[in-house]
């Protein structure tokens, strides 16, 4: 149930990663089965990349071939999530309202706090991909936004479960 025609900006920063995506039904499909090449971005308004998925491309460049670029230009400060993908053992140096994200070969499990809705879908989105544990704290973050996530992800194929705190 999505417009990709709204989410241009998005859709063609995805395919210069390296990112398969093809619409499918009234969804979208995205694989990808090689390397993600870095990329430069820089958040805007509508129909510019969405400030809103910043956290979540950040995740994603971890794991790119080379050095990533990401400008945020609506609120130069929202980069709460980096603390807690270095703890994962990525790459990234703050200059001002950019970071730049070296990619690494895996990300590592480890404990990490949310601090706002777009940082919990980022550090869960590593945390399925790096290897061993993550457990995300604070979870009701991404509540706000995401209901029943884990069901969802663990429909498409991911090992993910919600425990008490």
């Amino acid at each position: 149930n999505v417009r990709v025609d709204h989410l241009m900006a998005v859709v063609d920063k995805l395919r210069e990663v390296g990112v398969d995506v093809e619409r499918s039904g009234d969804g979208v499909q995205v694989a990808s089965a090689r390397r993600l090449e870095p990329v430069d971005v820089t958040t805007q308004p509508y129909p510019g990349f969405p400030t809103d998925l910043q956290a979540q491309l950040t995740a994603v460049l971890t794991l790119a071939d080379g050095n990533s670029a990401i400008t945020e230009r609506i609120f130069p400060d929202r980069f709460m999530h980096v603390a807690e993908l270095l703890r994962m053992g990525a790459n990234i140096r703050k200059e001002g309202p950019t970071v730049i994200v070296t990619g690494v070969k895996r990300l590592i499990g480890a404990p990490v706090m949310a601090s706002d809705l777009r940082a919990s879908a980022a550090l869960v989105m590593a945390g399925l991909v790096a290897k061993g544990t993550t457990e995300v704290r604070r979870v009701y973050h991404i509540d706000r936004g995401y209901e029943r996530i884990e069901q969802k992800l663990r429909a498409l194929g991911a090992n993910i479960e919600r425990v008490a705190e």
